[in-house]
């Protein structure tokens, strides 16, 4: 074989029989019961290993500390709930302190733990808003300063975790762009350089691990066989280890990227793991350490660990127990000096030896780092009272006081695990018997709920895993003309179709379910009507940007469907939320990842392009999700309302172009009325109809990811908080509202 490795035109077949050959399995060696997995990391405790593993359940949330204490079982020690979490990691060494770090997704804080009696350690830390995906730790081996590099979208910050005169702090270092949403992270000590990886891509990508604020120049490290789910690294003697998991398999490449084989995850079927971690100490049973990783498979989601023994043998890769992360240099020579203020790192100055220049972390300023300031001036709204720490005025908070504070009037009642979108349906006879329609698109309540207008739950009904919901109005059907609900529905990726009964209940139609095409994966939905032939269309997406609009129509007794047109949406990234716009001819489609695009809505309009309306670059904020269309009392007036979810607020755009920007708002508590606070939002739902008198300027429905009870914990249900449309919009700017708007009439 290696002989015919010599000639150029085998090349690719030879890799492939190396990497056959140097494929070894990976048992399962314990695992933990049903727990939503996403992100683990290791405690080297001396009474043993402790794995720590987040909770991204809506009910449980928090972590989990289990004890590795045989050499099939896992035992849990401790279950923590500051609220759904999706990342962990462990610090050693901080004031003599082993630290768990965590990110509730409910408020954006850092939480930091004691990981030995797992009690929370002050009070939460540094609130950092924004759909964070990856965080993994660093400490320099020449100054021992541990540092935190937490990834979201498009961006990465490093931070500084340190014990200042006995209180722990977090301090921003720098924030920088990356060219990808990573959802895996690690660091080599060796190498001094932090990986990551972005979802379905098989790209690693790296830059230098230094304490500096200067920002890293970014590089393709290398790329895997396949989509990467995880990265770790393992701490060799000499040079580290990179492991990089696709699926049940994860390939082991030195520093230079050389492949030395891989290992696949075995014990159950359909394995995918991610969130790796490693213990690197000996005990009885894991003589060479573990691998920790979140895995699913066809048993369920929950975490697990694999010994190292065997597969490290087989591999003849180089075991280092002797690792450790408490591990202090003798003579630290650390950059963070007196003379900038421990704000920031010392420089040598290159003409005069004997001085040094500072280099100041985010937010702090001045010549020796002294003086400190706030971004975008606490946006006019609020007081800078730390290094980008803002105290806002009343009625403002969110990023640097620049969002709006609204408060719910209402929510529904909690119902349903998974919720995403809702839609209201205006009553033609009394409009305070409006319905509001949600989602539930996968777990316990699949299918479709109805509420009034007070939140009460009025009914649900079975549907395959519908994503996102909308009303069509006055369809004819035959010698009738009805009301219908719409949703693309992800179990079978079809369009599901139900009837909206004059009592605000919904029921199964005739044709109700509709093909959309072979190997298509239904996403996201909405629905328009053309003034110009009275036709009534569906628009469904899949997360490839592809969308398929069909022609809705009725035949031989059913609902029948026709494909008019197909187009990729956007910049070709991820799509999901949709509204048309009738009076108009648009639709609106959110990129999750870029902004919010404009086509035209009619099956022969152009759509090689589209109008960008606003991106990410321009005042929005990832993930873009929800869009729904306030109409006015004409074409030219209205709002467009736009959800964000890493950051939990809404953009507010005027109908007309060129689409300015009126306001962001974000949804906070109301305590009077024991409403929690909106977080991780998802699907928008707007009307400016009179609804009577709850909302007499209309209504806005938002979904609510982390639905908080009044007395403390999560509801493992979700609800949607309902707001008054007259407390977003300016009063100034009221006058564009149509009370009066009727869907039933052009």
């Amino acid at each position: 074989m290696w002989s015919l490795c010599r000639h150029t035109s085998i090349l690719a077949i030879c890799a492939a029989r190396v990497r056959a050959l140097l494929e070894v399995e990976l048992p399962i060696s314990a695992r933990t019961d049903e727990v939503k997995s996403d992100w683990t990391a290791v405690v080297y405790d001396d009474r043993g290993p402790i794995l720590v593993s987040n909770d991204g359940d809506a009910a449980s949330g928090g972590f989990h500390a289990f004890v590795l204490n045989g050499e099939n079982a896992m035992s849990e020690t401790a279950h923590e709930t500051p609220g759904r979490t999706k990342l962990v990691a462990t610090v050693h060494d901080i004031g003599r302190k082993d630290i768990i770090v965590t990110i509730a997704q409910t408020d954006s804080f850092f939480r930091l733990y004691d990981a030995v009696k797992f009690e929370q350690i002050g009070n939460p830390l540094s609130r950092t808003l924004g759909d964070w995906s990856a965080l993994c730790g660093w400490k320099n081996q020449s100054s021992g300063n541990q540092y935190l590099f937490l990834f979201g979208k498009g961006q990465a910050v490093q931070f500084l975790i340190r014990d200042q005169q006995g209180s722990i702090e977090i301090l921003e270092v720098q924030t920088f762009e990356t060219p990808v949403d990573a959802s895996a992270c690690a660091v080599s000590l060796s190498a001094q350089t932090v990986f990551f990886s972005g979802d379905d891509d098989p790209t690693v990508y790296a830059f230098r691990a230094a304490e500096s604020s200067s920002t890293p120049s970014i590089r393709v490290h290398g790329k895997g066989d396949d989509d990467i789910t995880g990265l770790a690294v393992y701490v060799g003697h000499k040079s580290d280890y990179l492991i990089i998991a696709q699926e049940d398999a994860a390939a082991v490449y030195d520093d230079s990227f050389n492949l030395l084989g891989s290992f696949v995850v075995t014990g159950d079927e359909d394995i995918e793991v991610q969130g790796l971690s490693f213990y690197q100490g000996a005990t009885q049973h894991y003589p060479a350490g573990f691998l920790a990783y979140a895995i699913e498979s066809e048993t369920g989601a929950g975490f697990g660990v694999s010994s190292l023994d065997a597969a490290f043998s087989a591999l003849n890769l180089e075991v280092n127990t002797a690792y450790n992360p408490r591990g202090r240099p003798c003579r630290p020579q650390t950059p963070i000096c007196a003379s900038c203020n421990y704000s920031g790192f010392c420089e040598a100055n290159s003409r005069f030896h004997s001085a040094a220049a500072c280099s100041c972390f985010a937010g702090f300023g001045g010549s020796n780092c002294s003086t400190f300031s706030c971004r975008n001036g606490c946006s006019g709204r609020g007081k800078c009272v730390g290094a980008n720490q803002c105290e806002c005025e009343e009625g403002w908070g969110g990023l640097y006081c620049a969002f709006k504070v609204v408060k719910p009037v209402a929510e529904t009642k909690a119902n349903g695990g998974d919720g995403d979108d809702p839609a209201i349906w205006i009553n033609p006879v009394d409009k305070a018997e409006s319905r509001i329609v949600t989602t539930t698109k996968s777990g316990v309540g699949t299918g479709l709920a109805v509420f009034d207008l007070g939140g009460s739950l009025l009914q649900t009904i079975a549907a395959g895993e519908p994503n996102n919901v909308d009303v069509i109005y006055g369809f004819r059907a035959g010698e009738r003309t009805i009301d219908l609900v719409y949703s693309g529905c992800r179990a079978d990726n079809t369009l599901c179709l139900f009837e909206m009964a004059s009592n605000g209940t919904i029921r199964p139609i005739a044709g109700g379910i509709q093909e959309t095409k072979d190997n298509y994966e239904v996403y996201g939905s909405c629905v328009y009507r053309s003034r110009v032939t009275g036709k009534q269309y569906l628009f469904v997406n899949a997360k490839s940007a592809e969308y398929l609009q069909f022609e809705l129509s009725w035949q031989d007794d059913a609902l029948s469907t026709t494909l008019v047109r197909n187009f990729t949406g956007g910049s070709g990234g991820q799509t999901e939320g949709c509204v048309a716009d009738e009076a108009n001819g648009w639709v609106l489609i959110g990129e999750e990842t870029y902004g919010l695009w404009r086509y035209g809505a009619e099956p022969n309009d152009d759509s090689t392009s589209g109008y960008l309306v606003s991106s990410i670059d321009e005042g929005m904020y990832a993930d873009v999700e929800g869009v729904a269309l306030v109409e006015g009392p004409s074409a030219d007036k209205g709002f467009i309302l736009v959800s964000q979810q890493g950051v939990s607020a809404y953009n507010v755009y005027r109908r007309a172009a060129p689409h300015a920007l009126v306001q962001t708002f974000t949804i906070y508590e109301n305590g009077d009325k024991g409403i929690d606070a909106v977080t991780n939002t998802d699907g928008i739902a707007a009307v400016g109809t009179n609804l009577g008198s709850a909302f007499r300027k209309g209504l806005i429905v938002v979904h609510d990811d982390a639905n908080q009870l009044p007395g403390g914990g999560t509801s493992g249900e979700a609800s949607f908080k309902l707001i008054s449309l007259e407390d977003v919009i300016p009063e100034g700017l009221q006058d564009e509202l149509d009370p009066t708007w009727d869907p039933r009439v052009d």
